[in-house]
């Protein structure tokens, strides 16, 4: 089937449709040259047997009830690429209230942008009005933008045509209609997943400054599909990156979320670095980098062990990722702390919480991630120390292993000699015997439970003298 869509994709019917193509809609340009087309079903490979219950159930809602529905975005270019889709997205002209009353298992969300969101168990169908062009009669309750043209605010309702041109990329502006199961393109989007191209929707630099969160976009998608960034859409990010700026810290974090947790963060990583929007996210990470070779090995090492674990399905959490990124700036500013005089360890909890207060300036930290953050580094410090019941406390903490692989990590990249990690290995691996053996190698004694208590002299009673 997916064959067939190829074939469909490389003959004339691209760019001269036949007769079996014929409709209202390719009988009109629309207002920005775009002209659309309708794949029918016969020609494109994507079944309801990729779509999910749930998805299917909101889409047959709403056109049982008399409005469009369409899957729309990802889920239809994933599909197209011969990948399952994991996530389902409905477009629709029912208003976000009239979405609500058709599902009581709903509820609004947004100001800036207002969706539904749909949940039906664990799994969460998006569903978003179609959206028209803010015109100048539109009150800033409705739509209004920044002067820099950043969009804070866009709830005008549209048509297909026009949502369409507010998507952002091509191959994301795929519609599939339940009503006939047809695809319709109004991009060409069909013919970028073809090519494998990323290409933006309208003026690169005007879409940008709208949203400039669209820059992580192109390069996230560009890493997960392998596609490349067309010209237009490439030149302008050296020079807007930092718009990124404007953004607020708590959507940069999830924007870095989804740039390193799906399974290709070093290609992204890359990427990120190459457009100058890396340090946009971590500005004291990339100033690290310029100073020691080691911290940026550090951070591709890292990543590269995340994708694998991704990979294999194991799990994998962002405190790690975190830790590593950051610790470069960790280690920078604890050896300045310990040349003004202040000993190691305080040194190392001040700069922990010197980069942390910088790094809230431009992405968010949740303390479900920051805590064990700190924990990772706080422990680089106890991994050295191994004598007596030290190593085996150390072991027994929550945050043992992510430590032990950072540690690991940073000898990889020539920040530590190495020699310790594998210690660590050893002592890990080896029965009792060995673990003890290994520690009085270290000069101490497992058995010792620390510094003995002086025992304490018993104060002589005085012989009573008995009264006269």
């Amino acid at each position: 089937m997916f064959k067939g869509f190829i074939r469909f994709l490389s003959n004339d019917l691209l760019h001269h449709p036949g007769e079996h193509l014929k409709s209202p809609l390719e009988s009109k340009k629309h207002p920005e040259g775009l002209t659309p087309r309708i794949i029918p079903r016969s020609e494109h490979p994507v079944s309801r047997q990729h779509i999910s219950d749930a998805a299917l159930k909101v889409l047959y809602r709403l056109d049982g009830a008399g409005f469009d529905a369409f899957l729309v975005g990802g889920c239809i270019r994933d599909a197209l690429l011969g990948q399952m889709p994991k996530d389902f997205d409905v477009a629709t002209n029912a208003t976000p209230e009239q979405v609500r009353e058709l599902f009581r298992n709903s509820r609004l969300i947004g100001r800036r942008f207002r969706i539904v969101h749909v949940r039906f168990g664990r799994e969460v169908i998006e569903v978003t009005t179609f959206r028209g062009k803010p015109q100048d009669a539109h009150g800033d309750h409705i739509a209004h933008q920044s002067d820099d043209g950043l969009l804070l605010r866009d709830n005008v309702w549209g048509s297909i045509e026009e949502d369409a041109l507010r998507r952002d990329f091509t191959v994301n502006a795929l519609y599939y209609s339940i009503a006939d199961f047809s695809i319709h393109d109004f991009a060409d989007g069909a013919h970028d997943i073809e090519t494998r191209t990323l290409r933006l929707i309208g003026d690169p630099e005007t879409r940008y400054r709208e949203d400039p969160v669209r820059m992580l976009r192109a390069v996230r998608f560009a890493s997960k599909l392998d596609f490349t960034l067309s010209p237009e859409t490439e030149a302008p990010i050296y020079d807007l990156a930092p718009l990124l700026l404007q953004i607020p810290p708590a959507r940069l974090f999830d924007e870095v979320l989804k740039l390193f947790m799906a399974g290709h963060g070093l290609m992204t990583f890359r990427m990120l670095s190459h457009y100058g929007l890396f340090g946009m996210l971590f500005p004291e990470s990339e100033e690290a980098m310029a100073d020691a070779a080691w911290a940026e090995l550090l951070i591709e090492s890292a990543l590269m062990n995340t994708d694998k674990r991704i990979a294999n399905g194991r799990p994998v959490t962002p405190a790690f990722l975190l830790a590593a990124f950051l610790w470069a700036p960790v280690v920078h500013r604890q050896a300045q702390l310990e040349r003004e005089g202040m000993p190691a360890i305080p040194a190392l909890q001040a700069a922990a919480q010197q980069v942390i207060s910088r790094q809230l300036q431009h992405t968010s930290i949740p303390k479900r991630f920051g805590m064990p953050m700190r924990d990772i580094w706080e422990l680089q410090a106890r991994l050295p120390q191994r004598h007596g019941k030290r190593a085996f406390q150390t072991r027994e903490h929550p945050r043992f292993r992510a430590a032990y692989d950072l540690l690991l990590l940073r000898e990889q990249a020539g920040e530590i000699p190495r020699g310790l990690g594998d210690w660590w290995t050893a002592f890990q691996e080896g029965d009792e015997h060995e673990q003890r053996r290994l520690i009085q190698k270290t000069g101490g004694d497992p058995a010792s439970q620390g510094p003995k208590k002086k025992p304490r002299k018993r104060r002589r009673r005085k012989p009573r003298q008995d009264a006269e």
